[in-house]
């Protein structure tokens, strides 16, 4: 779902910033879905700089490390119920995980729910 893509950098939650067809992409993990932001990474970095809240998680970081303290390398905000299933974007429903887990956890769901139309009914199943 994201061949031919160079990714740079990541939000908080693990949604990512990639280069793709030479201009400046967000990647959604949970759906595989590319959303333009920039034309170059000049035009990227001035995004960032204007809407850092929006952009990175922020607010959402900041309120994390208020309560549970700091945000260690490699590990991101990720969602208990994942945002495209009806996660809500507030503390309760997040976790601090491993980067690269909480990545492949949600490529694999992108991948699951890649060809159902919207508002497909789904069953959620944790397997340990």
């Amino acid at each position: 779902m994201a061949n031919e893509c160079l990714f740079f950098a990541e939000d908080v939650f693990g949604g990512q910033f990639c280069l793709r067809d030479s201009q400046i992409y967000t990647f959604d993990p949970e759906t595989g879905a590319f959303e333009w932001l920039a034309h170059d990474l000049e035009g990227w970095a001035k995004a960032i700089l204007s809407d850092y809240e929006m952009l990175t998680g922020y607010v959402f970081a900041h309120h994390w490390q208020e309560q549970h303290g700091s945000l260690l390398a490699g590990k991101r905000l990720l969602p208990k119920i994942p945002f495209v299933l009806g996660g809500e974007f507030i503390l309760d429903n997040l976790y601090l995980g491993d980067a690269v887990t909480g990545m492949r956890f949600r490529a694999s769901l992108a991948h699951q729910m890649k060809d159902l139309p919207n508002g497909t009914q789904i069953r959620f199943n944790i397997i340990p």
